[in-house]
């Protein structure tokens, strides 16, 4: 559960471990069975001790008012030991926010072939899907995307702004790219461009590829080499498979309506070209990665991110809640000594 906030007498307020409330119940529980025990210790004491002569035989130096206080401060401890451990915050403040990390540019295939559905829902659907889940884990590292298909072009500049990189991921559209084709060479040169102009460049610089073909540009050794002297990895991702599949033809509701042909009237089979990719993994000092048994290979390359040396950034102003749990533990602290300090029983004079 998200942390709950709220505003009391004007000042801001925020629970941070509100998804402790459960634990409310069992605490509710535990008073009212204190409570209820108390209770009746204290009826059973005054039945026996009505007299004040018999008292003073049974009970001698007997104080019941001094149980009660000390029930009492019981109560209040536990209490306020359970708001702390809500996790009470008051208050913000600005600091700056250091981060640690690598920069990600990923470059996505966005042609029509990746509407093929040998990986399903379809070889781009699941390459996005992936990626997101994989902007989810990131701590700290700057992402940028990239995608192609006749030619390469930035969707989403380097950012810490995870929110925004998901969303321009799922604007990918191949119905929306000016020309068809796989240009991998144009989605290099356009990741290899944005890692220059970004300031405070971090030291670990990764291309994430993520396409079902081969460059036929002519241009992909310049490219890659360009990125290999700049000490930028690719790491690349295979998505499709050796099988192939067609590649469907899509209405505006997205369902299916035909699928794409040549010239000669033959169905279009789209397969995955992988060779190009691990040479050029390999070149660069990335790994390559390919679909097998429904794995899009993204645990792989996460792990291999994680190796990567991370570099230590000063990131923009964030409001921090200030911690307000002390203001309850310590009084609760507090009140259970006093509690056991408190004798039930009268010295005798």
């Amino acid at each position: 559960m998200t942390a709950v906030a709220f505003s009391l007498l004007g000042i801001e307020m925020r629970l941070a471990e509100a998804g402790r409330w459960p634990w409310a119940l069992a605490v509710v529980l535990a008073l009212l069975a204190f409570l209820h025990g108390l209770a009746r210790r204290e009826r059973m004491l005054r039945d026996l001790t009505a007299v004040p002569a018999l008292r003073a035989r049974i009970v001698p130096g007997l104080a019941p008012g001094r149980g009660v206080l000390r029930g009492a401060l019981a109560l209040a401890a536990l209490a306020a030991i359970f708001v702390a451990l809500l996790r009470p915050q008051v208050g913000q403040r600005d600091v700056t926010v250091k981060r640690r990390g690598i920069d990600i540019v990923v470059a996505l295939d966005a042609s029509r072939s990746m509407l093929a559905r040998d990986v399903l829902p379809s070889r781009l659907a699941r390459a996005k899907l992936e990626l997101s889940q994989l902007v989810d884990r990131l701590q700290g590292d700057r992402i940028g995307i990239v995608v192609f298909a006749g030619e390469a072009f930035v969707q989403c500049p380097l950012t810490h702004d995870y929110a925004a990189a998901k969303l321009f991921l799922r604007a990918v559209d191949p119905e929306a790219m000016p020309s068809q084709g796989t240009a991998i060479a144009g989605a290099l040169r356009a990741a290899e461009a944005m890692f220059d102009a970004a300031e405070d460049g971090a030291r670990s610089r990764v291309v994430l590829l993520l396409t079902d073909g081969e460059d036929h540009s002519g241009r992909l050794d310049a490219a890659v080499r360009a990125l290999a002297d700049k000490g930028i990895r690719v790491y690349a991702l295979g998505i499709g498979t050796a099988a192939g599949s067609p590649i469907p033809v899509l209405d505006a509701s997205g369902e299916v309506v035909g699928y794409r042909k040549d010239r000669q009237g033959q169905m279009v089979i789209s397969r995955l070209e992988d060779g190009q990719l691990r040479a050029l993994a390999e070149r660069t000092g990335g790994i390559y990665a390919a679909v097998s048994s429904g794995d899009l290979g993204m645990g792989a390359i996460l792990a291999e991110l994680r190796k990567l040396e991370r570099t230590e950034r000063e990131g923009q102003l964030a409001l921090q809640w200030d911690e307000a749990f002390g203001i309850f533990l310590a009084p609760a602290l507090l009140l259970l000594a006093l509690a056991s300090w408190i004798p039930e029983r009268r010295r005798e004079g």
